[in-house]
């Protein structure tokens, strides 16, 4: 599978929107060769704003900007946007429902070897419960360009969750994204798998072991987490022995507790399980290294599946 860093994408999605709508501005904290949007800046230096070390300034400029009829994209690290500036975030953009995107690049442990401090597995669970908030984590690069395109289009605040990491491609440049829609990716009667980001790549690979040894998976991607798309979720459950779930975020918060709501708001008594951080502080390390060593593996989902179907 050939790969691609999914902040490239990122910062090539927000050029060819910058020339399609003059009202796209962007905004960075310092860090715009890292997340990309350095890209927008070469070719549209009067529209990008680079503040510093600000986050909190930078996403209540942001606010100015969206209250004067341009639509900002807010861009640093996540755990920055998300904890930070969380008060900015939740005053100045999601309680006015102002038309935003914050754009948190080094998602999840993408970030590997800035260490625990940098990696970023509450900003879903963070964001998702804010009122207001639209929730989109992106799996690839191509996936990535078309949600940044497509975000220009909804009313209110968004969070887009990105990742650092260089990722297999999954889809090809035909990718169709609707907010708050799942994704089938492959129909199943055994089990069902919901997964997003990075773990989505995970997840095929699992399918394809789990095929081979005659299970089928039904795989759906989420990058939708709010809203989330319910009727595909009970549809899926509703024929299936178990639910798993796989995300690069703690276990509490995430995508994993938006199905388990859904589960249980819609009466399906079926077993789930979450693939995910433990709710424990990742170390300082190789990505892929990190990844398996907090259960984030193609593997971990099979041995996940064969606990509930057997």
């Amino acid at each position: 599978m050939k790969k691609k860093m999914i902040r490239d994408a990122f910062g090539e999605a927000l050029v060819e929107i910058g020339l399609e709508n003059e009202d796209v501005v962007v905004l960075d904290a310092d860090v715009s060769g890292s997340t990309r949007t350095a890209k927008f800046a070469v070719e549209y230096p009067e529209r990008f704003f680079n503040v510093g070390i600000a986050e909190q300034n930078m996403v209540s400029i942001a606010s100015g900007l969206a209250l004067g009829g341009k639509i900002p994209f807010v861009s640093t690290f996540s755990f920055l946007l998300t904890s930070r500036a969380l008060d900015q975030v939740r005053t100045g953009i999601a309680y006015p429902k102002l038309n935003v995107r914050i754009a948190g690049g080094y998602g999840g442990l993408s970030d590997s070897f800035d260490g625990p401090t940098h990696h970023s597995i509450c900003d879903v669970a963070i964001m998702r419960s804010l009122p207001n908030m639209k929730v989109v984590v992106a799996a690839d690069a191509p996936s990535t360009k078309a949600i940044v395109k497509e975000s220009i289009k909804w009313d209110g605040p968004v969070f887009l969750r990105l990742s650092r990491a260089e990722v297999p491609i999954i889809f090809d440049d035909h990718y169709d994204f609707e907010l708050g829609k799942g994704n089938l990716i492959q129909k199943g009667s055994d089990v069902t798998i919901i997964a997003n980001g990075v773990m989505l790549s995970k997840a095929l690979e699992a399918v394809k072991t789990l095929d081979n040894e005659g299970i089928k998976a039904e795989l759906i991607e989420m990058a939708s987490v709010k809203p989330i798309d319910e009727e595909m979720i009970v549809k899926s459950a509703q024929k299936t022995k178990a639910v798993i779930t796989a995300e690069e975020h703690n276990v509490i918060g995430g995508l994993g507790s938006a199905v388990a709501e859904t589960l249980a708001k819609n009466g399906i008594g079926k077993p789930l399980a979450m693939v995910g951080v433990e709710d424990t502080f990742t170390e300082t390390g190789d990505y892929e290294e990190l990844l398996a060593k907090y259960g984030l593996s193609a593997n971990n989902i099979v041995e996940k599946v064969k606990e509930f179907i057997y």
